[in-house]
């Protein structure tokens, strides 16, 4: 079956890299409706932005969506994460600014707030991408990588100069519930000279220890430390959950990135669609959907810090 909220839930904090405050509301949606984003702050022109592969506009620093009327939305990665992450499939995301809120740099808030409002299954068969073809793309040294496979799984190794990350390699069945679990509440990291360098250019103005993981050689910065050994490893397989998610319905297949970021995963999609035989669209029996990521998850898989 497909999901949606039961019931709409509001989120407020400051966007990443704008610093302003942003209001965003998560509405329940019909069958078949997918995922889209509606700018509540426009008074003219189409407001309304898929959450689609096509609909990405290139950007190094988050994924970005617009519409042909220009208007966008940034940063959408966590939210579309932990919307995958709990099999939800169908919701109206409104939002009075271009860019999602930071929260925590994490899923987790957005996760345990939507479990604590329910998810609703709909009389409607649950639909997933299954992979047939092995499908690659490069930028340098960086790989993203579609292979078939039974359910979802997600295999990343990071190399970092940074001695506090260095490399890091993890690799997830991501079906029973392993997003919420696993990676929810793993946050966006940056080092130390980055943020300088961001903010120089009018950017991350809204970053701070609370909301970022920030490295500065051996050293973590944030208060706390870090919530996982492994946490950068795993906040970029949330990433590429919550950009896969934008292929419009699950994939089951393996996802495999090294180095890779937003960009490529997002072009790993072009490919995918362009591809002739790459896939195929199943509508999922009770059997496979328990493959999904977010099938039966529950309000005690949530991690600590959620």
């Amino acid at each position: 079956m497909q999901n949606t909220v039961k019931s709409a839930v509001t989120f407020k904090g400051l966007g990443l890299h704008s610093g302003k405050p942003v209001r965003m509301t998560l509405r329940p949606a019909s069958a078949d409706y997918g995922i889209w984003f509606r700018r509540t702050d426009l008074a003219t022109g189409d407001t309304l932005i898929a959450a689609r592969w096509d609909t990405v506009v290139p950007s190094k620093l988050c994924t970005l969506v617009a519409n042909d009327d220009g208007a966008s939305v940034s940063t959408i990665e966590h939210i579309m994460a932990a919307l995958a992450g709990l099999a939800i499939t169908n919701a109206l995301i409104e939002i009075d600014g271009p860019e999602v809120p930071i929260l925590d740099g994490s899923a987790a808030p957005f996760v345990a707030a939507i479990l604590a409002r329910g998810v609703q299954a709909q009389q409607a068969p649950a639909r997933a991408i299954r992979v047939l073809k092995s499908i690659e793309v490069r930028d340098g040294d960086a790989v993203a990588r579609l292979d078939p496979a039974e359910m979802l799984e997600i295999d990343f190794h990071i190399d970092f100069a940074e001695a506090a990350i260095g490399q890091q390699s993890r690799r997830l069945n991501m079906s029973n519930g392993a997003f919420v679990r696993e990676l929810c509440d793993s946050r966006t990291f940056c080092r130390q000279a980055d943020v300088e360098a961001m903010r120089a250019r009018g950017l991350a103005l809204g970053g701070t220890l609370d909301n970022a993981v920030v490295f500065d050689g051996d050293r973590v910065l944030s208060p706390g430390g870090l919530r996982h050994a492994d946490e950068p490893v795993r906040h970029k397989m949330l990433d590429a959950l919550g950009d896969l998610a934008l292929a419009g319905a699950p994939i089951l297949g393996r996802y495999t990135g090294d180095r890779a970021g937003h960009a490529l995963t997002n072009r790993l999609l072009h490919k995918l669609f362009s591809t002739p035989g790459a896939f195929v669209i199943d509508d999922c029996d009770a059997l496979a959907g328990g493959k999904l990521p977010g099938i039966g998850v529950q309000s005690g898989d949530l991690p600590l810090y959620a």
